[in-house]
Parts: C-alpha cells; structure tokens; sequence
C-alpha cells in the first residue's frame, strides 16, 4: 500500500509543474486524498461489507468533492488533476498512469443491474475538464479525450476524440512516432490534432469566398458590355444569348 502511495505521489509531482512536494501533495491534494480512500471503500466492497464502502465513499466525496464508487477499479498511478465533480461509476475501470481533470463522468448509460455499464480506460488516458464518458465500452492505451467532449462510442488506442458526440480528430496512425503517442498532454489537448470538421468548414468558407469574387468579377465586365445585370428577381434577366455573345 505504502509502496503505491509513493508512485502515486511522484506521479503527481511528475505530471503537476504547481506540485512541490511530497507533504503538498499528501495534503493539499484532493485526487489523492480520494483515491486513497477509494482503496479503503473498495476493501470494504470486496469483503462484503457493502454498507460501509459506500459509507466511506460518501465521506470521501464530502471532503475531496470526487465521487467514485467502491466497486470501480483504479489502477496505479492515476492522477486526479484538481479533481472536483468527478464522478466515476460502479463498473469502471481506470488503468495505469491514467489522468482524469475535473467535472469529469465515467458513467453508465444502462440500468441493468450487474452488466458492464460504466467505461473502460486502458493505461495512459488523459480525459479533459468537463468530458463525458457513458457507456461500457473501451478508451484505448494512450487516447486523449479533449474537454467537454462526450463520448459514446470506443476510441482506439493513441486516438484524440473531442466534440458532442466526439468524434475522432487524431488517429495513432497519424502520429508521427511511438514517443508522440506516449507523451503527456495536459486537457487531453493535442497540438498536431486539427478537428477535420473545422477544417472543412474553413475550406468551405474559402470556397465560398473565392466563388463570391469570381461572381463580382464576371458581374463589373458584364455591366462594362453595356449589359444591364439587374439584382431584382422580378426585373429583366440577361438573355442567354447575349451572355454567349460577351463570352465569345
């Protein structure tokens, strides 16, 4: 136990340039403080004391603002950065060097008793400040879920999903090395990961604009013809005729 608790700690002082120490850490930390009596409540949970886990898990919300149920699974070195309104649900499951922010959901989007219901996140997740995760299914290794983002559906691994619904805006495949996949990026942002909608909304409105000029362009030779080109639907229209003519 000491043993975790100490990876935990350096894992934090790792990931959190504002940590300082270890005693900040332990004291000063709320994610901490919640896994820690997380452990305590799901000891409680698995010895069938069922009562007094969600008694001590109650209390753990009481004082960190996090609510995580004592039948989820957390693995090493998850970091629960600032930590408030996170709620993790009964059949999560967290693995290693994960990192959850705040106003984060790992919930469960079905009622039936004893199925999986809750998310799944392999190691190395980052989920951003205000993301939703519902569903059972998986998050792959290393995916990144940007903020307020709200998925529904599996990410791969080393993917970056953002959006309501979320959608896939970088896959590893994308990546240019391993080490890319692997390197922490603090909100789940990702700085080589362009939203492919907004990407081609851009491309429209260029197109857009560019057809807008053109249209100008044809309009200011057309009136220099000495053709009259009326705005007014309901006044004369150019004759095709005379446009073949000026093309010509």
């Amino acid at each position: 136990m000491f043993k975790q608790l100490r990876e935990d700690i350096a894992s934090i002082i790792q990931r959190d340039p504002a940590a300082r120490n270890t005693w900040e850490v332990m004291t000063c930390y709320p994610g901490l403080q919640a896994i820690v009596m997380h452990t305590w409540a799901q000891w409680c949970w698995t010895h069938g004391m069922k009562w007094l886990g969600r008694f001590i898990a109650h209390l753990a919300r009481i004082f960190t603002g996090i609510e995580i149920h004592p039948g989820a699974t957390i693995g090493k070195r998850v970091f629960i950065d600032h930590g408030f309104g996170v709620v993790i649900g009964e059949t999560a499951v967290i693995g290693d060097d994960c990192t959850i922010y705040q106003g984060v959901t790992l919930g469960g989007t079905s009622l039936t008793k004893g199925s999986k219901r809750h998310p799944t996140l392999e190691q190395g997740v980052i989920v951003g400040a205000g993301a939703k995760v519902l569903g059972g299914f998986t998050v792959g290794a290393g995916a990144k879920i940007g903020s307020n983002s709200v998925v529904i559906k599996p990410v791969p691994a080393g993917a970056t999903a953002v959006g309501n619904p979320a959608h896939i805006v970088q896959s590893a495949q994308d990546k240019e090395s391993t080490k890319e996949v692997l390197a922490f990026s603090a909100y789940g942002l990702s700085a080589n990961g362009d939203d492919p909608i907004s990407k081609a909304f851009r491309q429209l409105t260029e197109h857009v604009c560019s057809q807008q000029e053109q249209i100008e362009k044809l309009r200011a030779a057309i009136q220099v013809a000495g053709i009259v080109c009326e705005k007014s639907l309901n006044e004369k229209r150019i004759d095709a005729t005379e446009i073949s003519q000026l093309v010509d």
